[in-house]
């Protein structure tokens, strides 16, 4: 089976694209800015939805993450792609009315004289209160998914655990921030 590459826009440091697009593996070839969804998922209860990335993936294999991330295909919308990928990933089947958005922030990676990853990551939320049982995870992508208390994790955190992504400080208080707000509300 042949498996058609990904094709992915280009797009600047505002998320506009550029009007140029590649595959997926170019873009990490030369290092070209190109945007992603990233889904935080939590409850009511303040626990999180988290994943640990499949062992066999090119960044952070084996690393905890955000519960639901993937790239945006060529033309597709980030809200689209979103929900797509919470499908593909966990199963769930959302409506878009259930996400909110908050933003995007920018990531770079360089991993490799081969690999440099720069993603623009389109930034959602999804209040849902799933077990694990409700969901299915996508082997190929996903090692493990797991409950974390939001406390537990901003003290993991803040303690410099090697375990979690290294999305950055700044990003990770706009997440932890923003989960606040909405339990709030």
């Amino acid at each position: 089976m042949i498996l058609k590459e990904e094709f992915v826009d280009i797009v600047d440091e505002s998320g506009i694209p550029t009007g140029k697009k590649c595959a997926k593996s170019k873009a990490h070839q030369k290092g070209y800015l190109h945007p992603t969804v990233h889904v935080w998922i939590f409850r009511t209860d303040r626990q999180l939805l988290i994943q640990q990335r499949a062992f066999n993936k090119d960044t952070f294999p084996g690393m905890w993450d955000v519960s639901v991330a993937g790239h945006i295909s060529a033309g597709e919308t980030p809200l689209v792609s979103a929900l797509r990928e919470i499908e593909e990933e966990i199963g769930l089947k959302m409506h878009e009315k259930e996400l909110t958005y908050i933003g995007f922030k920018i990531g770079y990676h360089k991993h490799s004289d081969k690999l440099t990853d720069n993603e623009l990551h389109h930034i959602y939320l999804l209040k849902k209160d799933v077990t694990l049982s409700n969901l299915k995870i996508q082997k190929e992508e996903v090692s493990a998914i797991k409950f974390i208390d939001l406390n537990l994790f901003e003290k993991e955190l803040n303690d410099g655990k090697k375990q979690y992504v290294p999305h950055g400080k700044e990003y990770y208080q706009f997440i932890l921030k923003s989960i606040a707000n909405l339990l709030k509300s």
